[in-house]
């Protein structure tokens, strides 16, 4: 029997941005979106062995969405993931999804949430291998006192993101005028 490698590979696209969080790197698949992460280097390292293709083409509507996030006017993505991790790694990343635009839980509040209260630290390990940064928004979580903590883009960057979507809530919330 022959072996054509190539034949079983799927396609991953790849483009890089720059963004108010720095230079980003996004990587698609036919599925949707599998990778945004700082940009360290060369694209196709870690877990997936397919060859990565450039395309600015099919990564056009992740980054559109994404600068539309950084400039305000956006506050969920609509495009489609595809998050690949162990089970426990995707009932992590699937609860970050349910974090609401603007606000922050702990560790213990995502184990709590997926049924594993004293899992925390396994959280955290999840958050950390979290492959689509920002849009699966590990920077929500926080430390149970209420103190930034571990983020692959930089404890200044989890800052930021924060800051940013607190400060679009403000600017939404009512004046109270006449209360």
């Amino acid at each position: 029997m022959l072996f054509f490698p190539n034949a079983f590979m799927e396609a991953i696209f790849f483009a890089r941005t720059n963004s108010l969080a720095g230079p980003l790197l996004f990587a698609a698949s036919e599925r949707g979106l599998l990778k945004l992460e700082f940009d360290r280097g060369t694209p196709g390292h870690g877990a997936i062995r397919e060859p990565w293709q450039e395309s600015d083409t099919v990564l056009k509507p992740y980054i559109r969405e994404l600068d539309e996030y950084f400039a305000g006017r956006r506050r969920e993505f609509s495009f489609p993931l595809d998050l690949r991790g162990t089970n426990f790694q995707l009932q992590c990343w699937r609860s970050l999804l349910e974090i609401p635009y603007g606000e922050t839980r702990s560790y213990r509040d995502i184990a709590e949430a997926i049924g594993h209260p004293h899992a925390f630290r396994a959280v955290g390990m999840s958050n950390n291998r979290n492959p689509v940064a920002i849009v699966v928004p590990c920077h929500r979580v926080i430390a149970s006192d209420g103190s930034l903590c571990g983020y692959g883009g930089g404890l200044d960057i989890k800052r930021r993101l924060l800051q940013l979507e607190q400060s679009r809530l403000q600017a939404c919330l009512p004046l109270g005028i006449g209360a």
